[in-house]
């Protein structure tokens, strides 16, 4: 199983959001190219990096920091954040990521989801958030009154090749993740899923493993790794 180390962006810090509300969020004095390296250092391959500005303007905020953080260390980034035009994908494309996590853009146009797939073969991951297994976007501000699960059957052979899928309920709560919800949109999917949101211990990562699900791709884990809830030497025993 593949483990995700989170950087999420704020004003070139870092930083950890409770449920994505940019009012309850907490600094950290590391800066994010110092984070990655920090992870590069303990063994890890892979990095989760979300854009907040990005998100919240719609640009691609920190474009220079995940071109720097690229080109310096050797992991497979995925990123997210606001990303909703082809030309904000081919940026972040060309810094080196190994996917482009589309969220709110690609779930309110399913066009534009169809004809990144089409464009950037494998390179395109989407982002499903949900409350109760409804899907929220806009920041996880707004609810569409659609089940993640019946999305997905939309838009099932458009190419996505990964589905992040996030409780939004149990995101930056340390609460354990939703395995439950996360299983379910495997069963469907016809790309690898990652867990998202809850992680609190390295108990729940050893749980995740246990499902033993070929289509559970990966764990994100972040606010635990920033609170020393997981201490890194520990999370990095858990690489396959």
């Amino acid at each position: 199983m593949k483990i995700f180390p989170a950087i999420d962006i704020k004003e070139k810090k870092c930083v950890r959001l409770i449920k994505g509300n940019f009012d309850n969020k907490t600094e950290y004095e590391i800066s994010p190219i110092d984070q990655a390296g920090k992870y590069k250092d303990y063994g890890f391959k892979n990095l989760h990096i979300v854009d907040l500005d990005g998100a919240f303007t719609g640009n691609t905020a920190n474009l220079d920091i995940i071109k720097e953080i690229s080109n310096k260390y050797d992991l497979k980034i995925e990123i997210g954040g606001g990303i909703r035009t082809i030309d904000s994908i081919k940026k972040y494309i060309d810094t080196g990521v190994e996917k482009v996590i589309l969220g709110t853009g690609a779930i309110k146009n399913k066009e534009f989801l169809r004809k990144a797939c089409d464009k950037f073969k494998n390179k395109i991951a989407l982002g499903l958030d949900t409350k109760d297994g409804n899907l929220f976007v806009t920041g996880w501000k707004e609810s569409l009154n659609i089940k993640a699960t019946d999305f997905l059957k939309e838009i099932n052979d458009f190419g996505v090749s990964r589905i992040i899928f996030t409780d939004i309920n149990r995101d930056g709560m340390k609460t354990s993740p939703n395995y439950e919800a996360t299983i379910k949109i495997a069963e469907i999917s016809n790309c690898p899923v990652v867990i998202s949101g809850g992680v609190s211990s390295i108990n729940d990562i050893q749980k995740a493993k246990e499902l033993n699900n070929k289509k559970i791709e990966g764990i994100i884990v972040g606010k635990a790794i920033y609170d020393g809830d997981i201490k890194l030497d520990e999370l990095v025993k858990e690489l396959d």
